[in-house]
């Protein structure tokens, strides 16, 4: 079951998302976690995070408190029969805000809380670990109430004009060229690429396909059948789609959808 969470309005352009989920599985079942235009954090109860990279199967790490950042490969996820935890997406400017990094800090990588400025502390673990019995809402007041702290502390912020870069991918579910993006902004497509992924992690195409993927996503869990969630999000036809859900999530869409909604009918892609 999953639990979500109206982002409060102080923490709009830092937190895209909050969700809680506690789902109960086979134990041998495995969650590939796909990529997409948000960095993320992870806060596990009842077991610790089991993940690593789908190419580095032997790279394992187990986490409580877990951040990712931009990356465009997929995340292999060994339930153990059981995923119970918080979930937060972040923009750019919440991981300078929250977790006091750039987004380029922690892209392509796997980070346990403990190694970043400001992530989630152990005590506040333990206390969102013990509300169990209080409910969904109990926990999200008690986590917004610190990330509320942490924001309206003095932080570095993403610079004016990157921001502006990532706020047209974003808008435009990165249907927006490289040479384009780098016009709008008034710099160079070279001055671009390199400040944009200084800050990001990625390059801008990289991006722009995670954001292009991202508008792919919110259509199929809308239901939309897969021949219109190519055309809707940018792709030039359904076997494009494919190809890019292949190399990105590590499955076809089908085998995506059924493996997040078990009993969708679904049209083959």
């Amino acid at each position: 079951m999953q639990h979500d969470r109206r982002v409060h309005p102080a923490l709009a352009g830092l937190v895209h998302r909050m969700s809680g989920y506690d789902l109960r599985l086979d134990p041998r079942a495995v969650h590939h976690g796909v990529p997409g235009p948000s960095a993320t954090v992870i806060i596990s109860f009842d077991e610790p995070l089991d993940v690593t990279w789908c190419d580095q199967p032997d790279a394992r790490s187990r986490q409580w408190l877990l951040a990712s950042g931009l990356h465009t490969r997929p995340a292999l996820i060994r339930t153990h029969g059981v995923q119970h935890g918080i979930q937060l997406d972040l923009t750019p400017a919440g991981c300078r805000a929250l977790l006091g990094v750039p987004a380029a800090a922690i892209a392509r990588g796997l980070v346990a809380h403990a190694d970043l400025p400001t992530g989630i502390p152990h005590d506040l673990h333990e206390r969102l670990a013990g509300l169990d019995r209080w409910g969904w809402d109990a926990r999200f007041a008690l986590l917004e109430e610190h990330l509320l702290q942490v924001a309206a502390r003095e932080r570095s912020v993403v610079p004016d004009d990157l921001a502006h870069a990532w706020r047209l991918l974003d808008r435009r579910g990165g249907r927006v060229t490289v040479s384009g993006l780098a016009s709008e902004v008034g710099w160079s497509r070279r001055h671009l690429v390199t400040r944009f992924t200084g800050e990001f992690g990625l390059p801008p195409q990289e991006v722009r396909q995670l954001h292009r993927f991202g508008a792919a996503m919110r259509l199929a869990r809308a239901g939309q059948p897969w021949v219109e969630v190519a055309a809707r999000a940018g792709y030039a036809d359904q076997a494009h789609l494919s190809r890019e859900f292949r190399a990105l999530a590590g499955q076809t869409p089908t085998q995506w959808r059924s493996e997040v909604f078990p009993i969708v009918q679904d049209d083959p892609a």
